[in-house]
C-alpha cells in the first residue's frame, strides 16, 4: 500500500458532529469570544478583569470553536490488487483417443491422446504464474488435479493421462465433464472473483453417445476466454482395443496393434470402426463458451497462434486502487484548550483566596 505525500491542501473541516450542529457550536463560541472582548472593553475602569484575563477567555472560544469544526488531514491511499489466472484444462480419454493419426507441431504421426499430453504440457508454458486444474472425461467427468499453483503437478498428470478400457466404455458423450466442470468453475469463481478463468477443451469431438449433447454455454458465465481444442484427423483411422486402461506411446501402440490387430468393430458392418476428428461439434462447443476452435497438425501446436495471444492477454495483471481517507485532528487544540482552562482554573483559585 503506497501512501501519497502530505500537503497544505490535504487538510480540512470536517465536523463530527456534522456541519448544521457543528457550525451552530463554533458560531456561539465565536460569539462568546466577541461578547468578551466587548464586555472587557466597557468594563475595563470598573472591572479587575486583566488584559491576559480577557485574552484567555478569547483564545479558550477560539479554540474550542476551531474544535466544533474538527480539524482534519485527508490522505490517499493506493492499494495494488493482483488478478491472477486460473487455466481449466479438460481432456477427452474415450477409447477414440487411442487413434494414431494426430499429428503435433511435425510430420510425425502419434496418438491423439500423446498429442493431448503435449498440448497439456505446452498450456501450462503459456501461462507463467497462473492456478490450473485438470480434468478428465470418458464415460464421465472427473476432477484429477483440484487448482494449484504447481504446473509440474499439471505435467505430471499430463503423463499418467490415459484412454479409458474398452470394456468401460458406452460411447463418446463431449457434454461428460460438464457437470464437473460447472461445480468447480463456481467454486473457483466465487472463491476468486477477480481472477481470470480459462477453459480449455482438449478432444477428437467424436459424439456417440445415444443421448444428445447438452450445451457447454452452461459455463461460459464463469470465463473469461475458453478453447475447443482437436486432436486428430478427419480422415479417422481405426480405433484399438484397450484391455487394460493404459494408453503406451504411439510407437509401442502401432507395434501392438500391428501384431494382434484388435480393433473396436463398427456393430452395423462388423468391420473395424472408424473415428475421425469431428471439427464441427468442437466449434459448436467454442461457440457456446464464446471461445474459439484450434486444430493441432503439423504446423499448429498450443504455443502459436490464438492460444498464443491468449494467453499473453489473460496472464497475471495488477489493479490500483485509490482510497480517500479523512482523519480528525483535534488533539493539538484539546492540548491548548486544557491548558488554558487549568490557567483559568488556576487564576479563579488564586482570585478566591486572596479575597478571602
Amino acid at each position: 500500500m503506497e501512501v501519497a505525500p502530505m500537503t497544505w491542501h490535504d487538510f480540512t473541516l470536517s465536523p463530527a458532529l456534522g456541519w448544521p450542529a457543528g457550525a451552530c457550536l463554533a458560531a456561539l463560541m465565536t460569539a462568546l469570544a466577541v461578547t468578551e472582548i466587548v464586555l472587557h472593553a466597557r468594563r475595563r475602569d470598573s472591572s479587575d478583569e486583566t488584559v491576559a484575563a480577557c485574552v484567555r477567555r478569547v483564545l479558550l472560544c477560539v479554540t474550542l470553536a476551531v474544535m466544533m469544526l474538527t480539524p482534519s488531514v485527508v490522505s490517499t491511499t493506493s492499494s495494488r490488487a493482483v488478478n491472477a489466472t486460473d487455466v481449466v484444462i479438460a481432456v477427452d480419454v474415450t477409447g477414440s483417443m487411442a487413434v494414431q493419426d494426430a499429428q503435433y507441431g511435425s510430420a510425425q504421426t502419434v496418438t491423439r491422446i500423446d498429442a493431448a499430453r503435449q498440448a497439456v504440457k505446452d498450456i501450462t508454458s503459456l501461462y507463467p504464474d497462473a492456478s490450473f486444474m485438470g480434468v478428465r472425461f470418458g464415460a464421465s467427468g472427473s476432477l484429477d488435479v483440484p487448482l494449484t499453483p504447481d504446473e509440474r503437478a499439471i505435467g505430471n498428470w499430463a503423463d499418467t493421462l490415459a484412454v479409458e478400457a474398452t470394456s468401460v466404455s458406452s460411447g463418446s458423450s463431449l457434454d461428460a465433464p460438464l457437470d464437473t466442470l460447472l461445480l468447480d468453475l463456481k467454486s473457483v469463481r466465487e472463491a476468486h472473483p477477480n481472477d481470470a478463468i480459462i477453459l480449455y477443451v482438449i478432444s477428437d469431438g467424436e459424439q456417440t453417445g445415444t443421448k444428445p449433447r447438452r450445451s457447454f454455454s452452461t459455463l461460459r458465465k464463469y470465463l473469461n476466454d475458453g478453447f475447443a481444442v482437436g486432436v486428430g484427423s478427419t480422415q479417422g483411422g481405426k480405433i484399438p482395443v484397450i484391455r487394460d486402461g493404459t494408453s503406451s506411446s504411439s510407437s509401442s501402440s502401432q507395434s501392438s496393434q500391428s501384431k494382434d490387430e484388435a480393433w473396436v468393430t463398427d456393430p452395423d458392418t462388423g468391420k473395424p470402426g472408424i473415428s475421425k476428428l469431428d471439427e464441427k461439434n468442437l466449434t459448436n462447443i467454442a461457440d457456446e463458451i464464446s471461445g474459439t476452435y484450434l486444430h493441432m497438425d503439423q504446423t499448429t501446436t498450443m504455443t502459436q497462434g490464438a492460444s498464443k495471444q491468449a494467453s499473453s492477454r489473460w496472464q497475471v495483471t495488477s489493479t490500483v486502487k485509490r482510497r480517500t481517507r479523512i482523519t480528525p485532528v483535534v488533539w493539538p487544540l484539546a492540548a491548548v484548550a486544557l491548558i488554558l482552562l487549568t490557567w483559568e482554573a488556576g487564576t479563579w483559585i488564586v482570585t478566591s483566596r486572596r479575597l478571602l
